[in-house]
C-alpha cells in the first residue's frame, strides 16, 4: 500500500501566494531542497511560507518515505475555536482573571479541577507533563470578538455570529512531540523512519494529547473568566503526517484544508480569519495555518527594541490587550514581525483554496503570566495547599 521506492528526480514544487507576496527566497529554497530527498512526491508552500530548521513552515509536503524531522518536534500543534458566552467583556477585566497557562495541571495534586471535566478516556500515551499549559514561541490562548460575517449561512451553521466572543486555543503536545522527535534524531538524524508504523503510533497519540490540552486550557480560562466551556467549533491540527492516497502527507505549520473549516490565525494586534478550506491535490489538500514570520525571532528583538516601548506592545492597534511576562516574547512575537494576514487569506482565496468565513478580533491575547497576576496568585496559593 506504501511504495518504498525513491524517485530518482525531484519532486515538484508549487508555492500558492501571489507576486506581490512576502515570500523569502530562504523558504523556496527549503522546499527545493525537501524536493530533492529521496521519495519526495511534491511540496505544496502555502501563502505564510517560512524558512524554519531543516524544513520549510508553511508547507505540505508528499512522499513515499516518511520523514519525521518533516513534522518537526510539536507534533499536534494546532488551533481550535470555542465559543464561550460572557455578560461583559471588558479587556482589563478579562486579562487580570486569566489563569497561569505555565503551571501545568497534575491529575493528582489537581483532581478537583473543574478542567478535568473535558478528558474523555485515558491521557494519550500516559503523558502527564505540561497538561493544560500554553507553551512558548507562537503559541497563545485568546479571547477574541466576532467581526466581520462574510458567509451568513456558514457562519450560523457553525453557530456564530457578529458580536459573539471566542476563545482560540493555539498549541501542541508540549514536551511528547519533542520526546518522540529526539529519539527519532539520536539515532537517524533528519532520515526517514525505520518503522514507520511504529513513528506512527506514538505520532498519532501526540495528536491527541494536543487536541485534550487544547479543551484542557479552554476549560481552564473559562472557568475562570466565570464562564461554562464547551466543545470546539474548530479544531485543526497543521503539525502532522497522515496517509493518503498510499503516501505519506507531511504538514509542517500547514493546516488540513480537504473540505474542513480552519481558523487562520493573524497576529495578536489583527484579525483572524475563519476559512472553508476547500484545496485540491496540486496544493496537498492543505492551507495556510497563519499570518506566517517576517522577521526573524532575533531580528524582531532588535528592531522592536529600537521603535517600541514595553507598554506599547502589551495594547495593541486594535485596542487588546496582551498578557506576557516574559518581555523577549513580547518583542520577539510583536505584530510587525508577520506578514499581513489580509494578504494571506486573500491568496488562499485567490488560489482556490478556501473561502473567508468571518473575521475575529482580539479582545485579550495570553502568552505568558504577567507578574503579579492573579495566575501568579493562584500558583502560590496552590502550591501553598499542595
Amino acid at each position: 500500500m506504501h511504495p518504498s521506492v525513491p524517485q530518482s528526480t525531484s519532486a515538484t514544487v508549487a508555492v500558492f501566494a501571489s507576486p506581490t507576496s512576502w515570500i523569502e527566497s530562504d523558504a523556496v529554497a527549503q522546499c527545493h531542497q525537501v524536493a530533492a530527498l529521496d521519495g519526495m512526491i511534491h511540496v505544496a508552500g502555502m501563502p505564510d511560507l517560512h524558512p524554519g530548521k531543516g524544513a520549510p513552515i508553511g508547507a505540505a509536503m508528499t512522499s513515499t518515505v516518511l520523514y519525521p524531522f518533516l513534522v518537526g518536534s510539536d507534533i499536534g500543534c494546532g488551533i481550535a475555536v470555542f465559543p464561550i458566552r460572557l455578560k461583559r467583556a471588558v479587556p482589563e477585566r478579562l486579562a487580570a482573571r486569566f489563569p497561569d497557562l505555565d503551571r501545568p495541571l497534575d491529575p493528582e495534586q489537581d483532581a478537583d479541577d473543574p478542567a478535568w471535566a473535558v478528558l474523555a478516556g485515558d491521557i494519550p500515551a500516559g503523558h502527564v507533563e505540561g497538561l493544560g499549559t500554553v507553551g512558548r514561541g507562537n503559541h497563545f490562548v485568546e479571547l477574541a470578538r466576532v467581526d466581520t460575517v462574510v458567509a451568513p449561512d456558514h457562519a450560523e451553521r457553525l453557530g456564530l455570529a457578529a458580536g459573539q466572543l471566542v476563545l482560540i486555543v493555539h498549541s501542541g503536545s508540549r514536551g511528547l512531540g519533542e520526546r518522540i522527535l529526539r529519539a527519532h534524531t539520536e539515532v537517524h538524524g533528519a532520515g526517514p523512519a525505520a518503522d514507520p508504523a511504529a513513528y506512527l503510533a506514538m505520532h498519532d497519540a501526540a495528536v491527541r494529547w494536543g487536541s485534550l490540552n487544547r479543551r484542557l486550557m479552554a476549560a481552564r480560562v473559562a472557568h475562570a473568566l466565570g464562564a461554562e466551556s464547551g466543545d470546539p467549533i474548530v479544531d485543526e491540527c497543521h503539525n502532522l503526517v497522515e496517509i493518503r492516497d498510499g503516501v505519506y502527507l507531511h504538514r509542517k505549520g500547514a493546516a488540513r484544508g480537504d473540505g474542513r473549516d480552519v481558523l487562520v490565525a493573524g497576529t495578536r494586534g489583527t484579525p483572524s480569519y475563519l476559512v472553508a478550506a476547500h484545496a485540491g491535490a496540486e496544493a496537498n489538500h492543505s492551507v495556510a495555518h497563519g499570518a506566517g514570520r517576517k522577521m526573524s525571532r532575533a531580528d524582531a528583538l532588535r528592531r522592536g527594541r529600537a521603535k517600541h516601548t514595553v507598554e506599547e506592545l502589551r495594547r495593541t492597534p486594535v485596542g487588546s490587550l496582551v498578557v506576557c511576562g516574559d518581555r523577549q516574547l513580547l518583542f520577539e512575537e510583536a505584530p510587525t514581525a508577520y506578514k499581513r494576514i489580509e494578504q494571506v487569506v486573500a491568496d488562499l482565496a485567490a488560489h482556490g483554496l478556501a473561502t473567508p468565513v468571518a473575521t475575529t478580533v482580539p479582545l485579550v491575547t495570553y502568552k505568558t503570566p504577567d507578574v503579579g497576576s492573579t495566575g501568579r496568585h493562584e500558583q502560590r496559593r496552590r502550591r501553598g495547599r499542595a
